[in-house]
């Protein structure tokens, strides 16, 4: 079973190596990236010529700790995070999948955030 889990990983760190080669978030379009787990969803906002996380949101903060990590759930915090860039004037985004296939959750927070009124 660990042995199974531990391929999943390498298959997926080798697909988000291979996306990341491309994909680069500036100043004026930030790179959104996703991570997801069993028990938590996270999103971050990160501008990668100065290294630099602008915005976040995860289900581990104290506010968003309702949230599961559901397809509804995914698409509650795409709207949080959303909510948050137009707060910073943030209005178009890189999505970054971080590896994961472009389905269920993952495609609920990309939804939820275009719901906002965020582009990419």
């Amino acid at each position: 079973m660990l042995r199974k889990m531990l391929e999943k990983d390498k298959k997926r760190l080798k697909r988000k190596v291979h996306i990341r080669k491309r994909i680069s978030g500036t100043a004026e379009r930030p790179r959104m990236t996703v991570f997801r787990s069993n028990r938590s969803l996270s999103v971050q906002i990160i501008d990668d010529v100065r290294g630099h996380t602008l915005v976040s949101a995860s289900t581990l903060e104290k506010e968003l700790r309702a949230i599961k990590p559901t397809v509804a759930g995914g698409g509650q915090l795409g709207e949080v995070i959303g909510k948050r860039l137009l707060e910073k004037n943030i209005k178009s985004v890189i999505f970054d999948r971080n590896g994961y296939l472009y389905h269920g959750v993952v495609k609920a927070i990309a939804d939820g955030t275009r719901k906002a009124g965020i582009q990419f």
